[in-house]
């Protein structure tokens, strides 16, 4: 495999990753769209972790901070290139940098319909919290 390069994702990146989000996550959300993903990296410009290989991206993470708590959202591997270490970069990558800014804990948001998602997030040591329910109202339209 060619070298696998993390980096923060740049504003000229921003529609590679809509793009590769289609192909390589699962489920959409209200803020998955150029002016969602804009506001990300403007308000927090290493969030976004892109991981490339023989300079196309293969993978993403969203690693958010809020200065309490550690989020994870969109680890996305593309489907051709999942299981050769690429997410497990991504999440090192987000945790050290999680580390770094004071964070203690990290939590993800996954699907439950999404059997290989919950099974790559108990493999890097993640685990779901049953007493949790994630309550939500949308502030748009």
């Amino acid at each position: 495999m060619t070298e696998l390069r993390v980096r923060p994702a740049g504003p000229d990146d921003l529609d590679a990753v809509l793009a590769f989000w289609k192909t390589a996550a699962e489920g959409t959300s209200i803020s998955d769209d150029r002016a969602g993903v804009e506001r990300l990296v403007e308000r927090d410009p290493d969030a976004l972790l892109l991981a490339e290989s023989g300079g196309q991206l293969v993978g993403t993470v969203i690693a958010g901070f809020d200065g309490w708590r550690c989020h994870l959202y969109r680890l996305a591997v593309h489907p051709e290139r999942r299981r050769r270490g690429i997410g497990s970069a991504l999440l090192a990558a987000a945790e050290e940098r999680f580390t770094r800014l004071g964070g203690r804990r990290a939590d993800a948001m996954v699907l439950v319909r999404n059997e290989s998602g919950q099974q790559a997030w108990r493999a890097a040591g993640y685990g779901p919290q049953e007493q949790w329910r994630r309550w939500v109202k949308p502030l748009t339209e």
